[in-house]
C-alpha cells in the first residue's frame, strides 16, 4: 500500500504534533503540580473543567469566525502563540487561583486554533484517502502522548517543572512561527 502526504499535511502533522506534545507532557502530572501549589485533587479537576469550558465554549465561537477568514492559517498561529503564553505562564503560578486563569487561556487557544486547524486540513486531504489520511492525525495524537508524557516525567523528575513550562511554551512557539512565516501558497 503506497502512502501518500502532501507538503501541506506533512507540515500540520509536524507542527500540532509539537502542540500535543506539549500538552501530553503535563497531562499525566498535572495533579502533582495542583498539590505543588498548595491545591488538592479537587482544585485540579476545577482546573480541567476551567480550561474544558472555556475551550468548549470558545469552539464554536472561533469555528465561526474561522469561516470568515481567508488565511485561516493565521487563527491557527494565534492559537498556538496564546497556548505557548498560557504554559510559560505555568512558571508564575502561586496559587490555585492563578491556574484557574491560565487554564481559562490556554482552552481559549486550544479552541481558537482547532476549528481553524481541522478546516486547514480538510482543505489538503485527498477525497479518495481521507479515513487514512485523518488516520494519520489520530494517530501522530497518539504516539505525541506518548512521546510528551515520558518527555514531561524525565524532566520534572531531574529538571523541575519550570524546565518542562519553558520547553512546552517553546514547543508551541516554533510551531507558531513556523506556520506564521511559511509561504501561504504551501498551505
Amino acid at each position: 500500500m503506497k502512502i501518500h502526504l502532501n507538503t501541506a499535511l506533512r507540515i500540520l502533522l509536524a507542527t500540532n504534533g509539537l502542540i500535543l506534545v506539549s500538552g501530553a507532557m503535563f497531562g499525566p502530572i498535572y495533579a502533582l503540580f495542583v498539590e505543588k501549589i498548595g491545591g488538592d485533587l479537587l482544585d485540579a479537576s476545577y482546573a480541567y473543567a476551567a480550561f474544558s469550558v472555556s475551550a468548549g465554549t470558545m469552539a464554536i465561537i472561533s469555528g465561526k469566525f474561522a469561516d470568515r477568514i481567508k488565511e485561516k492559517e493565521l487563527v491557527v498561529v494565534f492559537g498556538y502563540a496564546l497556548m505557548a503564553i498560557g504554559f510559560f505562564s505555568y512558571i508564575f503560578v502561586q496559587s490555585v487561583w492563578h491556574l484557574l486563569i491560565i487554564q481559562v487561556l490556554i482552552g481559549l487557544g486550544e479552541a481558537i486554533y482547532s476549528p481553524a486547524f481541522d478546516a486547514v486540513y480538510s482543505q489538503h486531504i485527498a477525497k479518495s484517502s481521507s479515513g487514512l489520511q485523518w488516520s494519520f492525525w489520530e494517530a501522530m495524537n497518539y504516539f505525541t502522548m506518548t512521546v510528551g508524557a515520558l518527555i514531561g516525567g524525565y524532566l520534572t523528575t531531574y529538571f523541575g517543572f519550570n524546565m518542562m513550562f519553558v520547553l512546552m511554551a517553546s514547543l508551541c512557539l516554533i510551531s507558531a512561527l513556523y506556520i506564521l512565516f511559511l509561504p501561504r501558497k504551501v498551505l
